[in-house]
């Protein structure tokens, strides 16, 4: 029997190992890289608990080395979505039953599980599965993750406190109800982390969840599901698919129990999922919550006070860190000419000395992008750059898919700050650079603004703190996460919540309390110890 008022321990942010040579973890790692490598794997659905295979077989490979094999996953059909929704709903009342606290010791036990006998096995998993180098892979699928589940149970444990206040007589309390039916979560491949948040966030709160992962992070996806498993999660709380868009949404979108979307993807996918949800609207117990963070354009601008070296490692580390796969990464900067020869300089310097190969290299900066579709994708541009007029290639602009996608880090300098290499997310490492003349630097704040639809991340570079409060303020709507002199990617939970706004989504900030909000269902309960017996009010007498 529960008879005293739990306090959660502190959340603090998960340490990044270093890997140095000789470090007991770089030995760990290594050793499980290769048994992974050699050990190929059969990944099935998790529905119900329940590991269910289909003999539809699809095959996963490495970006970096694609033809090799790293083994199979069972690919699900409408049936198992169905099932996994069924499944979902007969989880629920014992799950939303279930204390809080109970609920939040098992993702923190998942985040002490990463952090200690997974690490090794989430890491190399992220690195061979989605082509990222230990650093990249060290800071997402395990200090990231973990930040994730301790973070959001902290955060859980200070809503609950939030209490109306109450007058005399009466005792006013407010509870946060899970949502009414099921939650569906669709996550991205390029942070194994976001793929562990999106459905542990709305499960955290008492809910219980559809799971569909991109299918070029299934690798790691299967070993997040292990982790929670292991975490005692209950099965049916959690239920993982492997199945593609349309099939999952007919059936999904069509249930009256869908109660929310959390998703991480493209703007054009989560603009057409809102439609049917917002088409179908008449057919649910409830009003859909939806949750979404989409694409980005993000920016990167320098005023002429500002130190171009600074400006050149953050250029290449934000445009070029997982080969540009992220969505906050630098994808275009605006640049004062006064400065651009030193920053041209430095940056080419920089980036030609990425070791570009393996993430199983550590001495690689530099990897393989996702797939051949992107890979195709990203070099129709550089394609287009090579024979477009008022572009110079100044770095990369080569690619080959002979033994992986591999695509040179790729710098653009546009003479028209509207070329489309400045205005359209590209996804992947090309970097376009527009050199304003120095004057007119009030002028390029004005392009930067109205170039973009996105509003993700964003950075700007000063030294002048007069011109720091000026541009931050005209620059208020363009990137919910605003950096200045510092890169516009590496938000951290707790300390950066992260998220944007116009077409890049809700701008529900994963990461901190704004988004737990979204996966309850407030009551607002009021008990009168004291009820009155006469109908009449004081108002009512003459004398």
């Amino acid at each position: 029997m529960t008879n005293a008022f739990f306090t959660l321990p502190k959340a603090v942010n998960e340490p990044v190992l270093s890997y140095a040579p000789g470090s007991p973890e770089k030995t760990a790692l290594k050793a499980t890289l290769s048994n992974l490598k050699h050990h190929e794997v059969e990944i099935a659905m998790t529905i119900g608990g329940m590991k269910v295979e289909t003999g539809d077989l699809h095959g996963i490979h490495p970006p970096h080395e694609i033809h090799h094999s790293l083994g199979q996953y069972h690919r699900g059909h409408a049936e198992h979505v169905t099932n996994a929704i069924q499944a979902a709903l007969l989880a629920k009342p014992e799950w939303e039953r279930m204390p809080w606290h109970e609920r939040a010791a098992i993702f923190l036990k998942a985040a002490d599980l990463l952090a200690g006998p997974y690490r090794a096995k989430m890491n190399a998993a992220t690195m061979l599965g989605q082509s990222k180098t230990v650093f990249q892979a060290e800071i997402d699928a395990v200090a990231e993750l973990a930040d994730f589940y301790r973070f959001n149970a902290k955060y859980m444990e200070e809503m609950y406190h939030l209490q109306p206040e109450s007058s005399k007589t009466t005792w006013n309390r407010l509870e946060y109800r899970p949502l009414e039916g099921f939650v569906l979560a669709v996550t991205p491949f390029n942070f194994t982390s976001i793929a562990g948040n999106l459905p542990g966030a709305p499960a955290l709160m008492g809910n219980t969840v559809v799971w569909k992962p991109a299918e070029t992070q299934i690798y790691s996806a299967a070993v997040i599901m292990e982790v929670l498993e292991a975490a005692g999660l209950p099965p049916g709380v959690i239920n993982l698919v492997f199945v593609d868009g349309p099939t999952l949404g007919n059936i999904v979108f069509s249930h009256p129990s869908f109660a929310g979307l959390h998703f991480t993807g493209s703007t054009g996918v989560f603009q057409q999922l809102w439609k049917t949800i917002g088409t179908n609207i008449s057919q649910y117990a409830s009003y859909p919550r939806i949750v979404g963070e989409t694409g980005g354009k993000d920016f990167v601008w320098v005023h002429p006070s500002a130190d171009p070296q600074q400006v050149a490692v953050a250029l290449a580390r934000g445009a070029f860190e997982y080969q540009g796969q992220k969505c906050s990464a630098a994808s275009r900067a605006y640049i004062p000419r006064s400065l651009w020869k030193h920053i041209k300089a430095q940056l080419i310097e920089v980036v030609s000395s990425f070791g570009i190969g393996t993430p199983e290299d550590f001495t690689n900066f530099f990897n393989a992008v996702i797939d051949e579709r992107a890979f195709d994708k990203i070099s129709k541009y550089i394609d287009h750059a090579h024979q477009a007029s008022g572009v110079e290639i100044i770095q990369g602009g080569t690619y080959s898919k002979k033994h992986g996608y591999f695509i040179d880090p790729t710098i653009l300098v546009i003479e028209d700050p509207y070329y489309v290499t400045m205005c359209e997310e590209i996804f992947g490492p090309v970097l376009s650079l527009y050199v304003y003349p120095d004057q007119e630097w009030r002028e390029s704040l004005k392009v930067l603004e109205k170039t973009s639809p996105y509003a993700l991340t964003g950075a700007i570079f000063s030294q002048d703190r007069a011109v720091i409060r000026e541009v931050t303020e005209f620059l208020t709507h363009t990137a919910g996460n605003f950096y200045i002199n510092d890169k516009p990617t590496g938000a951290v939970v707790g300390q950066q919540p992260f998220g944007g706004a116009r077409a890049s989504g809700t701008n529900d900030k994963a990461g901190s309390i704004l988004n737990l909000y979204r996966w309850v269902s407030p009551r607002t309960i009021k008990e009168n110890f004291v009820p009155p017996v006469d109908y009449r009010y004081p108002f009512m007498g003459e004398s």
